[in-house]
Parts: C-alpha cells; sequence; structure tokens
C-alpha cells in the first residue's frame, strides 16, 4: 500500500525508508550520505495514540503529551537507523550529525509546549533561544566523548563533511575534494579536537519585510567574537519562558524591544542586559558589518500566498504546484491573487532601498504598520554614529 493508504505519520515513513536503503546496501566500502529531515517536532502536532500512552500517568496537559508522543516517535526512528548502522557492520565507518534549525516556538508556556529557558526567546527571534541550537556528532572510532561550545553556523557543516571525506583512505589531507566556493568554514578539527572554532562571526537575518507572528518591523542581527548586535526588533517572542516544572520563576510574555540592542553572549547568553550605551564603539562597528553584508544581498523572492500550492489539493502531499519555467498555469485551482511582473518589479524597487541605516536615521515611514514594538523617538538619539 502506499503511504497514505497506511496512514502512516511523517517521522514512521522516513524512518523506513531510511532502513530500507541501509539495507539495501551491498558493500560497506561504497560511501553514502542521507540526509533525512524529520517533521518532529513541528505543527500541525499530530502522532499516533501509541506515542501518546506512554506519557498518561505523568503529563497532564494535553498538548505536551502530543509534543512527547511525536519526540519519541522521532527518537524510535533514530533508533531502528542506528540499529540497522550496527547490525550490518556499517557503524564503524559512519558519522551521524544531528541538528536543527532554529529554537522552540514558544508563546507563553501555558499556550505552547516548548521551551528555550534561560536563553530568550524562541523560533523568529534573534535571541539565543531562536537561533541557538544543540547539536551533536556520533561517531564512535573516530571522536572521544567531549563537549564543544564553539561558535558553528548550520552552513559549516557542508564544508566540515568535506574535509571529513577528504581525510579518509582514498584521498590525502593536500588533495581535499574541490567544489564550488562554500558560504561555511570547515570545523572538524574544533570537532575532532575541541579546537577554538574557525568562525568569528555569522550574520543571523537581514529582513526588510515583517514576519507572520514574528519581527513587525525591519531587523537585521549579527554576532561577531562575542558580542551580539539586533538593529530593528529581537522578536517577537522577546520573553524568557520556562519549562513548567521550573515554574513562573521568569519573564512570561511580552517584553519592550528596543531599537538597538548589544549584547555579551559569553558573559550574558539570556541577553538580559542591553549595553548599547556602554560600548558605542562596538555598535557602530557591527552596524557597518550589517551594511557590507546588505550591500550584497539580492532581492527577496517573496510571492504573494497561492491557494493552489494546498498539499490537499494533491493527497495531501507538498509538490511544485506550477511549471517552473514561468508558466502561471497552476496544476489545481488558480490563485485569487497571482504574481504579476508589475508587483514582482514594485516589491524589488522596494527591498533594493538601504532600509539597514543607522539607528538615528530611522524613519515611520519604515516602520511596518502601527504595532511597531519600539518607539522611534525615544530612541532616535541612542547612540552617535
Amino acid at each position: 500500500k502506499q503511504w497514505y493508504q497506511r496512514r502512516v505519520r511523517g517521522a514512521e515513513l522516513y524512518s523506513e525508508r531510511v532502513v530500507e536503503l541501509l539495507n539495501g546496501l551491498k558493500s560497506q566500502e561504497k560511501p553514502f550520505f542521507i540526509y533525512l529531515a524529520y517533521q518532529s517536532v513541528h505543527a500541525p502536532h499530530m502522532v499516533p495514540k501509541r506515542y501518546i500512552d506512554q506519557y498518561t500517568s505523568h503529563i497532564r496537559n494535553e498538548k505536551e503529551k502530543v509534543f512527547a508522543g511525536m519526540v519519541s516517535a522521532m527518537d524510535e526512528g533514530i533508533g531502528n537507523i542506528t540499529q540497522v548502522l550496527e547490525t550490518t557492520g556499517l557503524a564503524e565507518n559512519t558519522v551521524i550529525v544531528f541538528s536543527s534549525d532554529n529554537g522552540g516556538n514558544v508563546n507563553c508556556v501555558h499556550e505552547v509546549t516548548s521551551s528555550n529557558y534561560p536563553y530568550r526567546g524562541g523560533k523568529r527571534a534573534l535571541y539565543e533561544g531562536g537561533v541557538r541550537t544543540p547539536s551533536f556528532v556520533w561517531a564512535p572510532t573516530r571522536l572521544p566523548p567531549s563537549k564543544n561550545n564553539a561558535m558553528i553556523h548550520v552552513t559549516d557543516w557542508l564544508p566540515t563533511f568535506r574535509s571529513m571525506a577528504s581525510l579518509q583512505g582514498r584521498l590525502q589531507p593536500n588533495h581535499p575534494i574541490k567544489t564550488k566556493p562554500l558560504d561555511g568554514v570547515d570545523q572538524w578539527l574544533a570537532i575532532s579536537e575541541n579546537l577554538p572554532s574557525n568562525r568569528t562571526e555569522f550574520v543571523i537575518n537581514i529582513d526588510p519585510k515583517p514576519v507572520q507572528c514574528g519581527h513587525r518591523v525591519p531587523h537585521a542581527g549579527i554576532r561577531w567574537r562575542e558580542w551580539k548586535l539586533i538593529l530593528g526588533a529581537g522578536g517577537p517572542p522577546n520573553g524568557w519562558y520556562p519549562a513548567p516544572a521550573l515554574g513562573d520563576t521568569a519573564a512570561c510574555g511580552a517584553h519592550p524591544d528596543s531599537y538597538i540592542e548589544l549584547y555579551n553572549i559569553e558573559l550574558d547568553p539570556s541577553e538580559t542586559r542591553n549595553l548599547t550605551l556602554e560600548y558605542p564603539d562596538i555598535v557602530k562597528h557591527l552596524t557597518e558589518k550589517i551594511r557590507e553584508y546588505n550591500a550584497t544581498a539580492v532581492p527577496l523572492g517573496n510571492k504573494p500566498h497561492d491557494p493552489a500550492s494546498n498539499p490537499a489539493n494533491f493527497n495531501h502531499t507538498w509538490m511544485p504546484w506550477q511549471d517552473m519555467q514561468g508558466s502561471q498555469t497552476p496544476l489545481g485551482n488558480h490563485a485569487e491573487e497571482s504574481v504579476t511582473k508589475e508587483t514582482i518589479s514594485q516589491d524589488t524597487e522596494n527591498i533594493s532601498k538601504e532600509i539597514w541605516l543607522a539607528g538615528n536615521q530611522l524613519t515611520e515611514k519604515d516602520v511596518a504598520g502601527e504595532e511597531a514594538c519600539f518607539d522611534i523617538d525615544q530612541h532616535i538619539n541612542l547612540v552617535e554614529f
């Protein structure tokens, strides 16, 4: 039967497929790469009842039970994959990397089951709760147990994998695998030998447009050494959201935004003290860095919502719904609001404007709507640029 006829969930389906692929490998000598992107845990929160039942005795909140069940479904899948690696003898020469794309989705712990505490904020925010995620690398024959807090960005995984492959038996370290220029940097020595990171900075985000359930003004963020600069709005979410078991010992809910926020992440990882006034030179330096990065940015490619893309039109499967060569003829019902050359041109014109100006140059027209999270007049002269 097809997956939709068996009514199997994504976590189970993807795990089954990877197990099938591993069992089909005929030789341990043939290299392989598998990218497995679980939908757990992500909305909509749904999981077979058998995963929820194991939490009925000690979790009262129904949403938390489902959330925990989804984590268990993913955990079971990873366990099944690991078992196949071991039984087939592939584990000895396999490296597993577990990573995530963002922090937990929070609003208030009474509403959503995620918590990034003691870090601030969550998904969609520029604060540590939104951008700092746990990762681990499993390679028993290559890596001794250790812990590393080095600055590693998600784009670093590809050049790190390239380095790992280049260091294997068939290739010499001085003859690495050649690729096109990559955004990330090789972090294998930082991971394998606990050496300092090869990275000193990264852009968190530069976004001139508001986001639903997220920032309502243009914002940008950059990390440089121990410093983080946020221009515009770090959230929402802005507060600190403790897990239910910790009690409501920290702020839960709205927190006022400032247009300029500077934090020392090494000394203050929870981002409780804005150091903008104490270190104006750092603010100026990082603002210039944001300008330099923004100067190389390409226009956003945002398109209006197209109802024809609804997975319900394709047996509840996410898939391309328009001809990729530029045809505006959708596979399902045509969109109520089509993308025209005029709207694309207008978007490009708007986005191409340099809106990442110094804090005292932000004007009311740069603020998206009346729900701005900060008072422009209050912050207009915070820093002398």
